[in-house]
């Protein structure tokens, strides 16, 4: 009777480190990367980072994606009830019809890499916000990009929703890479 009821009591523990070291990262579900074509009435999809997309889509993305300012920070969150800094990218950019992984790590992985010179408006920026580490568990749209001044939206565990900038010192010394999704 012992036997079974420590064996029991190890599978609960199991399961909790299991799913403690799913939620380590600011991440969620995964989603496949694609934009529906609208110039045509197919069903054919395009790859986001393969077309032009306009400024004026771009400009929604980042207009959308600031109606989320002062949103409080919810791991997963993808509401104005609470939002996660990949949720935020995720939720601005598909109301333009573009469909991007859930997860800060695909995002990462996704587009085309830029050099933090060349960033415009629309582009993502990622950090590597744990001490010691450089992995990335952090992503932000880029809202004004000019040659020494990339201002970004993202959402933080401490404050929530909120435009920052890259010379910021913590940011600065957090970045890792940037890259252009359409």
């Amino acid at each position: 009777m012992l036997f079974f009821a420590i064996f029991e009591l190890m599978k609960k523990i199991i399961l909790l480190l299991a799913l403690s070291i799913c939620f380590a990262n600011c991440k969620s579900s995964k989603r496949v990367v694609t934009k529906k074509n609208r110039t045509t009435k197919t069903t054919k999809k395009r790859s986001t980072y393969s077309t032009t997309v306009s400024s004026k889509e771009i400009e929604n993305i980042i207009d959308y994606a600031k109606t989320f300012k002062g949103t409080k920070y919810k791991y997963g969150g993808t509401t104005k009830k609470g939002m996660d800094c990949s949720g935020l990218v995720v939720v601005a950019f598909k109301k333009e019809a573009i469909l991007l992984p859930r997860t800060t790590t695909d995002l990462s992985k996704r587009g085309k890499w830029i050099d933090v010179q060349k960033v415009k408006a629309g582009d993502l920026l990622f950090f590597a916000t744990k001490k010691n580490s450089r992995k990335i568990n952090h992503v932000g749209i880029v809202t004004k990009s000019r040659p020494g001044h990339v201002e970004f939206i993202h959402s933080t565990t401490s404050r929530g929703v909120i435009t920052s900038n890259l010379s910021e010192r913590y940011w600065y010394l957090a970045y890792v890479q940037a890259r252009r999704m359409l």
